[in-house]
């Protein structure tokens, strides 16, 4: 696929989060945000997956280790064809099958319930380590942020990893520099995280994770990678694509008012029809 369509396609998935949170009245907006061309990227080239089928064996696996992005990977998944898209307006409702957080039992399309900090890794290990023992040829791929580093199952789960040299698993950290408290250098630094990665025997690749041409190049390397897992450090934007929201930690778990959506949607409309110029 064309960058100019992941382009659009990661536009239309800006759209679908900023929905979601807005009419739930609550969510978390910034992260979602920022791995929203990672999200595209995976769903739309880089993971074997069938919407009409999201349970077969042969799939690829996808852990969202920071499962309070969920708003990312519900518009991911809606515009792949999962779930209806207007759907994404029921987040957090009562009687809602999109929840707070992903919930495998009821979500078409998520293969991890996670919402638990450093916990997601864990299970993405795990279906690595399975598809290892069982000599099957997917891979599995996790998704964690870089506050979320600072706990310290993950560098369990990565000891385990290296240690098994799991070749099948990608772990992408999105490395936007803001949590919850600020800056994540200041609440508690997790850098290098380069060189933590390695040491615990992970290929290390680190990118621009808005640029699809990094993207597409570093997954692309990920695989020609045997005898160890990678680590894709994407240096991203917090509140990518809504200016007001970008590099700003109070949109880590903030909902727009009506003022705010209706500004950030006509942004975010904007950006579409100058894609569709291009």
């Amino acid at each position: 696929m064309e960058n100019l369509q992941l382009q659009k396609i990661a536009n239309e998935i800006r759209k679908g989060i900023v929905t979601a949170v807005y009419s739930a009245k609550s969510g978390h907006p910034g992260g979602s945000l920022s791995a929203a061309d990672i999200f595209t990227y995976l769903y739309f080239e880089e993971m074997n997956v069938d919407p009409v089928h999201p349970r077969k064996p042969d799939r690829d696996r996808f852990v969202l280790s920071k499962g309070h992005v969920a708003p990312g990977l519900y518009a991911a998944l809606a515009h792949r064809g999962f779930f209806p898209v207007a759907d994404l307006s029921s987040l957090r409702h009562v009687g809602s099958y999109l929840q707070g957080h992903p919930d495998m039992k009821c979500i078409p399309g998520v293969d991890m319930s996670t919402g638990s900090l450093g916990q997601g890794f864990s299970a993405a290990v795990g279906m690595a380590a399975a598809g290892k023992l069982d000599n099957q040829n997917y891979r599995v791929y996790a998704l964690a942020g870089d506050g979320e580093i600072q706990e310290g199952q993950i560098w369990e789960a990565s000891m385990f990893a290296g240690h098994r040299k799991l070749d099948n698993l990608v772990l992408i950290v999105d490395n936007n520099g803001l949590q919850i408290d600020g800056k994540i250098e200041e609440v508690c630094s997790p850098y290098p995280i380069d060189k933590k990665f390695e040491a615990f025997n992970f290929h290390v690749i680190t990118i621009d994770g808005h640029d699809f041409d990094a993207i597409r190049g570093a997954f692309r390397e990920a695989r020609k990678i045997k005898g160890m897992p990678t680590a894709i450090i994407a240096n991203t934007v917090k509140g990518k694509g809504v200016s007001f929201m970008e590099n700003q930690a109070s949109w880590h778990g903030s909902a727009p008012n009506e003022e705010q959506y209706k500004a950030a949607m006509e942004e975010l409309e904007k950006a579409g029809e100058a894609l569709c110029q291009k």
